[in-house]
């Protein structure tokens, strides 16, 4: 490796090439699942959310992006790619085009983190958004061709029984119109920089998002680590919720008891923890940025 600036480092085709080898092979392995059933036409319930609702696909997070500061020799595939800038042979990524691209979202995206990490996590939800979503809803209106763990009028109990708190105006615009009144917090898309909690299973979900909408300004190796967590956020709030995900092989977290709210808080707990540190290094990267913007 050698470097050519204080900004900027050079890394040869032999050097950044096994990077970006391994890290499109931890990619495909991530998303075979999807791939696998994309090429029969089958959909699976619970990972094929991330594909579909955040519109991204496993091609794209199999792309290696170095980040800002990285330049690389040979590069001819990145050449090609959008926000990447090629001078007497070496290519990095295009930050001036990115940010009079998306310096607007850049801006919320970093707003909307430091304020999230900023404050205390909260886990008295215990995944009752899944169960709002479903409220004296007709089981052909149901977002799953999944069948209610407990019933419809099992399920209508539950709700009816527990104090509902969602703050993610995401999974609160999902909610039914019987059960969006019972929620204690009327979240809304304006209001989500000013209640986004690091406790929040979509909130820290939804951290695979903000990565890919900032590539290629954030390394892919935060970007990867980031849709590890989505997967495993995904499964828990599946589990958590009132639909049977046993032909899945998953057993249920069952929320509507003592024993398994201790579960998914022990669960949500170590999601706030590993989606903390990826604040932080998503918060890296866009510091990153606006240093070489203005460099």
């Amino acid at each position: 490796m050698t470097v050519d600036s204080p900004a900027v480092r050079t890394l040869t085709r032999a050097e950044w090439e096994p990077l970006a080898a391994a890290h499109a092979s931890s990619a495909d392995t991530l998303t075979a699942g999807r791939r696998e059933r994309a090429s029969r036409g089958e959909r699976h319930a619970i990972e094929d959310f991330l594909y579909e609702y955040y519109s991204t696909k496993p091609a794209q997070l199999a792309r290696w992006h170095p980040g800002v500061g990285i330049a690389l020799e040979a590069a001819d595939a990145h050449a090609g790619w959008r926000f990447y800038r090629t001078d007497d042979g070496l290519t990095r990524m295009d930050v001036d085009a990115f940010m009079e691209a998306r310096g607007g979202m850049v801006d919320y995206v970093a707003a909307l983190l430091a304020r999230t990490a900023g404050r205390p996590a909260s886990f008295g939800c215990f995944g009752l958004h899944e169960w709002a979503m479903v409220y004296r809803m007709d089981e052909d209106d149901r977002r799953h061709p999944l069948p209610l763990r407990l019933g419809a009028s099992g399920t209508d109990a539950v709700v009816e029984s527990h104090p509902i708190r969602c703050s993610h105006f995401d999974a609160f615009r999902f909610f039914t119109p019987e059960a969006a009144p019972l929620n204690e917090l009327q979240p809304t898309r304006e209001s989500v920089p000013a209640m986004e909690q690091p406790g929040c299973l979509h909130g820290n979900m939804d951290l695979y998002k903000w990565a890919m909408k900032l590539a290629p300004a954030v390394p892919s190796a935060v970007t990867l680590d980031a849709f590890r967590l989505a997967l495993d956020v995904r499964q828990v709030d599946m589990q958590a919720s009132p639909y049977d995900v046993s032909s899945y092989g998953l057993e249920p977290i069952a929320i509507e008891t003592p024993v398994g709210k201790r579960e998914y808080v022990e669960r949500q707990r170590e999601f706030s923890e590993r989606g903390g540190v990826l604040r932080e290094r998503l918060l890296g990267a866009i510091s990153a940025l606006r240093a070489a913007a203005t460099a």
